[in-house]
């Protein structure tokens, strides 16, 4: 591309405005001089131009004014186009006024606007060709306002290629604008590489476009590479900062602080960020209601505080601030938008409960309770139906006695004071209490909870009724011995009269009396016993003997009373074993105790002390008698105590002397345990029948037939053999075997019968004979006319024993070692031994 003309280099300088700069020559020695501002000779709207120190000149202006209606003059001093300016002359000038309303002053700074215009040298082409080291297009990248007003086409700049100087080049561009949307925005020519607009544009919608330059020879040959050519869209201030939402709605405490955050209110702006155009600033147009103001916010975050110590719910609840948000950083030339912010002051216990008067009376009457005497009324100006309204009563002082109550009526919050104990008019006939209130919830402020307005005296004042006869204490107790004498007076109940505080005309009457042991005096009320009072009938023994006393006044008024009577213990009871008849296995067990109990109090009772009379000589020889404790004693047998049973005579004493003999049925039985123990039938007196003795004779007939036949098997199988002559006369013989378990011994009543081997031989004998056989040995016994029967079988052997007497048989069946059955028959063998030699 050739270099073109001067003309065309005057064209692209116009598309390539000079940068801006801005220089501020302020005077050093004077202030309020001239200001110089080296500016281009186009100004667009709404761009600062340079900034004059204002400080220097009148520092307390508090307003700034220009002469020159296309300038703006800021507080800090920054000069801003209210409009687009064209400078025709190279100077241009405007003042700066500044005033002092309250000192009635003004200054005044001149401005003074220069601009230069630069001539474009033209240069060479040949000097240009030498000069040149590669190809380049011109111009620049440049830029365009937003919604501007033409003229359309809008000239924006011209392109050049260097090739044009050895070519002829044709230009064409591409991209958004162009051939994409929004479609033929942009066109260039095709011979002259002007650029032009067609319509206005937003920057909201586009702000830049990505353009691509071409410049191609008629042939079609590209003569340079394709150029990037953006297009940025300058902003203008065209949009309204807007509220993120159009009423906010925030809650504050009445009883918040000075600068207490309310909440926070938000703006936005479309326009370019960053610039003056997006600088937000936040204030409050408007506040209803409009006095006091109690609220500011912060002009750059939106934060809304309290600008008051306190808010007052009670007086206002509700305040509606108009927010007003502005660009430019607030100026006035900048743009506004507008929200509502609703603030609800919220409830606190910023008021105390007071009393509606100052003291208060009260009427009772006496002897009632659980009634409602007296409600109390208050005032609070905080929320109804709130812990900050709700009302708590407390009696402060007067009720040490728990007479009464108060309590808060839930729907009326009022104190509502009752009796819950009795008053007597004769002890008090007037009760002053001290009553104080208080909410639910502390209170807010930094004030005593309890002063002079939250106290009021109650003054209650007691009523006599004529009451009837007053049993007071309601139990008397008497004390009384036992076994006293019938007819015997005895202080008894005692009521009186409250109003006289004297018992004349009282009458008394018995209501209940247990055993009916006493009688009362009417006039006096003194009690007089009836019956022997023994402590011992009542159960348990260590109560009181309760009775029931009514006590009339001459109204017929009545009240009841227990009169209660401690029985006091007299020795009148000895001890008492507790065993009837005891059992002791001989010799398994070789003593049994004695028990001994005393229904007399302890005093009267043990230790006790036990012995055996001297009332029979075979108990003392057979028997001891030992000191267990202080309630027992040990009663033990002696060895040549036979199997039997004893009555025993045992006296116990207790410690007083009371003493008394009990005669214990003592069976020493020959047994592994007393459950198991056996007795047998003694013969006593009996009245036989004609049929018994018919069957006694027979039993006899049979039992000597049988005696005979034996005697005969004997004699027969002995060929010869005799029995000794002493035979009637011979003593017991005992065995020596040493085989225990092969002796057996049958017994009955007179008569005794053996069988050895399984012989059918006999042997019928009388006392102290014996016999042996086959090396084993049997021993009959018989002892008086009532014999034990007993029946021993050995190992391997079954042994039968009947007897027969009197048309009634017993049959005992027993097992015993040799041992045993020695230590059974010895004693036995020395009383008859004794009695031989005593016949």
């Amino acid at each position: 591309m050739a270099a073109a003309g001067p003309r065309r280099s005057l064209r692209g300088a116009v598309c390539r405005q000079l940068l801006l700069t801005l220089v501020i020559f302020s005077l050093a020695a004077e202030t309020c001089k001239e200001v110089i501002l080296n500016v281009p000779s186009k100004l667009e709207a709404d761009k600062i131009i340079g900034r004059v120190n204002l400080e220097e000149c009148f520092s307390s202006a508090d307003l700034i004014q220009s002469s020159d209606p296309d300038f703006r003059v800021l507080n800090d001093g920054s000069v801003y186009t209210a409009r687009d300016v064209v400078l025709s002359d190279e100077k241009r000038s405007f003042t700066i006024r500044l005033s002092d309303k309250r000192k009635q002053t003004q200054k005044e700074v001149a401005v003074l606007l220069e601009h230069q215009k630069k001539v474009l040298k033209k240069r060479h082409t040949r000097e240009t060709v030498l000069r040149r080291a590669k190809r380049r297009w011109a111009p620049i990248p440049c830029s365009m306002q937003e919604n501007s007003l033409g003229p359309f086409p809008l000239f924006l700049q011209q392109v050049e290629s260097d090739a044009a100087q050895n070519y002829t080049v044709f230009y064409s561009i591409s991209g958004r604008g162009v051939d994409q949307e929004p479609l033929n925005l942009f066109y260039i020519e095709r011979d002259t590489g002007n650029l032009f607009c067609t319509r206005p544009v937003d920057r909201e919608e586009y702000d830049v476009f990505d353009l691509i330059a071409y410049a191609s020879t008629a042939d079609g040959y590209s003569a340079d590479q394709p150029l990037p050519l953006p297009i940025r869209v300058e902003d203008e201030n065209d949009n309204h900062p807007v509220f993120t939402e159009a009423i906010y709605n925030f809650e504050v405490s009445e009883s918040s602080r000075l600068g207490t955050t309310v909440g926070v209110v938000c703006a936005t702006d479309r326009d370019e960020p960053d610039t003056m155009h997006t600088r937000l600033k936040y204030s409050i147009l408007e506040q209803t209601p409009r006095s006091p103001g109690r609220f500011s916010v912060h002009p750059s975050t939106g934060v809304i505080t309290t600008v008051s110590h306190y808010l007052d719910r009670e007086v206002v609840d509700k305040y509606s601030l108009i927010m007003k948000v502005q660009d430019m950083d607030g100026q006035f030339f900048g743009l506004i938008g507008t929200s509502t912010c609703i603030i609800t002051v919220t409830d606190s216990n910023d008021n105390a409960p007071t009393f509606r008067q100052k003291a208060y009376e009260a009427f009772v009457e006496e002897n009632v309770f659980n009634v409602e005497i007296l409600r109390i009324s208050i005032e609070d100006k905080d929320l109804i139906n709130t812990a900050n309204w709700r009302a708590n009563f407390t009696i402060l002082k007067g009720n040490e006695n728990g007479h009464f109550k108060i309590s808060t009526d839930k729907g009326t919050n009022e104190g509502v004071l009752c009796v819950v104990k009795p008053l007597n008019y004769e002890e008090n006939r007037q009760v002053n209490l001290e009553i104080g209130v208080s909410n639910e919830v502390p209170f807010a402020r930094d004030i005593p909870r309890v002063t002079a307005l939250n106290r009021a005296l109650v003054t209650v004042h007691v009523r006599d009724l004529d009451e009837g006869p007053e049993c007071s204490p309601a139990a008397q107790f008497v004390r009384i011995k036992e076994n006293l004498a019938v007819g015997s007076k005895i202080n008894g109940y005692k009521a009186y009269d409250p109003d006289s505080r004297s018992s004349n005309g009282l009458r008394y009457k018995k209501l209940h009396d247990p055993k009916g042991w006493i009688t009362i005096d009417e006039i006096s009320g003194s009690i007089i016993t009836s019956k022997t009072l023994d402590r011992e009938v009542e159960t348990p023994k260590n109560e009181l003997y309760n009775i029931t006393v009514l006590v009339i006044d001459q109204d017929n008024r009545s009240c009841t009373g227990t009169l209660a009577v401690d029985i006091e213990d007299v020795n009148d009871n000895p001890p008492d074993i507790l065993q009837d008849y005891v059992v002791i296995c001989k010799p398994k067990m070789e003593y049994t105790d004695i028990l001994a109990i005393d229904p007399d109090e302890p005093v009267h009772g043990a230790p006790f002390y036990f012995s055996l009379p001297n009332t029979s000589p075979e108990v003392n020889r057979l028997w001891t008698l030992t000191k267990v404790n202080d309630t027992a004693a040990r009663l033990s047998y002696r060895k040549n105590a036979g199997f039997q049973r004893y009555t025993i005579p045992i006296t116990v004493k207790d410690r007083a002397g009371q003493s008394a003999t009990k005669m214990l049925t003592v069976n020493l039985c020959d047994c592994p345990h007393p459950s198991q123990c056996r007795e047998t039938s003694r013969s006593t007196g009996v009245i036989l029948g004609k049929w018994a003795i018919l069957a006694i004779l027979l039993g006899i007939a049979l039992l000597f037939s049988v005696l005979l036949t034996l005697v005969c098997g004997v004699f027969g199988a002995t060929k010869g053999k005799r029995f000794p002559e002493d035979l009637a006369q011979q003593n017991l013989i005992i065995s020596n075997t040493e085989a225990p378990g092969d002796d057996r011994v049958c017994s009955a009543n007179g008569f005794m019968t053996q069988t050895v081997n399984n012989s059918s031989q006999g042997f019928c004998g009388t006392v102290g004979s014996g016999m042996k056989n086959g090396g084993q040995e049997t021993i009959e016994m018989m002892k008086g006319g009532n014999q034990t029967l007993e029946s021993c079988r050995g190992a391997g052997h079954h042994h039968t024993l009947d007897s027969c007497r009197g048309g009634h048989t017993e049959v005992d069946n027993c097992r015993y070692t040799y041992s045993e059955w020695h230590s059974f028959t010895q004693p036995r063998l020395g009383e008859e031994s004794i009695r031989g030699h005593t016949g």
